[in-house]
């Protein structure tokens, strides 16, 4: 198999399920059961996974691959990544202002004066809403909100994206005094 040249995670493989060579797959799509969707999938060390059979259970999906019968087949997939190629993804389902998520990789955060923050180099969610990641030469990596205040303009052909440095927490307000809100400044 040739390496995908853009790779997106799709899928990570959980415990087996029964005897038959069913598995636990925890999926990054909107509709659990759409992963078999986007043809064939695949691993980092270039194997190739075909979904014969897919269902939904609670959060996950358990799936049935060509080749992969038994109990102890399954359980060697336990952890294993199953990725696609970007260009499979489709893009005419696509709002004006949707995207995904892994186009956001190497754009660049600019400000109103283009002044560069870095790039983005990934997009997290723990819980209490999406940051992604910025990276530059020299640079330690920071998160930044991604917010309609913090992220004012995505430029997906431009390859750059518009920050407001104060909202994405990336400079200080000139007119903070330190103090917590309500209270005043140290000294007076």
């Amino acid at each position: 198999m040739t390496k995908l040249e853009n790779p997106i995670l799709m899928a990570t493989i959980g415990a087996a399920q029964g005897l038959r060579g069913e598995v636990r797959v925890r999926t990054y799509t909107a509709d659990a059961t759409a992963l078999g969707e986007y043809g064939n999938l695949h691993s980092e060390d270039g194997r190739i996974f075909e979904i014969l059979e897919i269902r939904e259970a609670k959060n996950i999906a358990i799936v049935r691959f060509r080749g992969i019968n038994d109990r102890n087949a399954a359980e060697a997939l336990a952890g294993l990544e199953l990725f696609i190629e970007r260009d499979n993804l489709p893009d005419d389902e696509l709002e004006e202002d949707e995207f995904y998520y892994a186009d956001l990789e190497g754009l660049e955060a600019v400000d109103q004066d283009g002044k560069s923050y870095g790039t983005v180099s990934a997009v997290y969610d723990f819980g209490a809403g999406d940051l992604l990641e910025l990276k530059g030469p020299g640079r330690r990596p920071t998160l930044i909100p991604f917010s309609e205040a913090a992220v004012l303009e995505i430029d997906l052909e431009g390859r750059k994206i518009l920050i407001d440095p104060q909202a994405a927490g990336l400079a200080e307000n000139p007119e903070d005094d330190g103090a917590a809100p309500g209270f005043p400044k140290k000294g007076k």
